[in-house]
């Protein structure tokens, strides 16, 4: 593993890892979602999965999270979330072990990037692995009125949405509502027709932050001339931690890139 820093478009360091195997059949970008990074088990997981399959891996952490990139958490949005990929790519082309069409896979807020991108450059894009990917932001709204109405009302009427984080205990993380208001800008629906690639779209069967149900909003807009998958987990939430989810997420990522052309 070589360790890389490059700057984003904003001047924020972006702090990341790249993984050669010997004989490499090809390209993945690893974006994890809001407040994560890339140490997280289900991103080891992935990275874990395309090194075994022989794929170079850039495995990063986006600005504005929780990781060694710059930022702060309570200022980032789905487009800066959006232009760290964007950002990492380019940087990319540059480098000796570049190869192209590549592969994208990414959780959550990642998943939502990767997808935005593969719809603005889908010659550019192999192949997308979406785990439980934000679709839209009027989603992600009544997504939030179904699970967390009182979350969403407190947000709204505090200014500000503070959780305590599950991975990095005592890191207390601060959204504001303008985050949300943010969000409704962006919809992944419209330009589905232009994902003309594989798509592995994965979600837990107890996702409530971008459950089953939304999935397949996206899922159905697909192109039906390419083999696509919706695979759901038994029992598991939107982050996958258990060893049992964990351990089926691989053997289902793992089968699926055997089977890509």
């Amino acid at each position: 593993m070589e360790k890389f820093e490059i700057k984003n478009r904003k001047g924020l360091k972006i702090v990341g890892e790249l993984y050669r195997p010997e004989n490499p059949i090809g390209l993945v970008f690893v974006q994890h979602g809001l407040g994560s990074y890339k140490e997280q088990v289900a991103i080891v997981a992935t990275v874990d999965i395309f090194l075994k399959n022989n794929y170079i891996v850039i495995n990063f952490d986006s600005t504005n999270s929780v990781g060694e990139s710059e930022g702060k958490f309570e200022d980032a949005t789905m487009q800066l979330h959006y232009e760290d990929l964007v950002d990492v790519i380019e940087w990319s082309k540059s480098q000796s072990w570049y190869k192209e069409p590549f592969v994208l896979t990414g959780s959550s807020l990642g998943g939502y990037s990767v997808v935005q991108y593969a719809e603005e450059y889908s010659s550019l894009v192999k192949a997308i692995v979406a785990k439980a990917p934000v679709i839209s932001g009027e989603l992600s709204f009544k997504t939030y009125e179904k699970f967390n109405p009182e979350v969403l009302k407190n947000w709204k009427e505090t200014g500000w949405d503070e959780r305590k984080s599950v991975s990095k205990p005592g890191l207390i993380k601060r959204l504001p509502w303008s985050h949300m208001e943010e969000r409704l800008n962006h919809d992944l629906r419209p330009n589905a027709l232009k994902l003309t690639m594989p798509i592995l779209i994965v979600v837990g069967e107890n996702d409530t932050s971008c459950p089953l149900d939304v999935q397949e909003t996206l899922f159905n807009l697909l192109p039906k001339n390419i083999k696509n998958e919706l695979y759901v987990i038994k029992g598991a939430p939107h982050t996958f931690r258990e060893k049992d989810h964990i351990d089926e997420f691989k053997n289902k990522l793992d089968n699926w890139l055997k089977k890509l052309k």
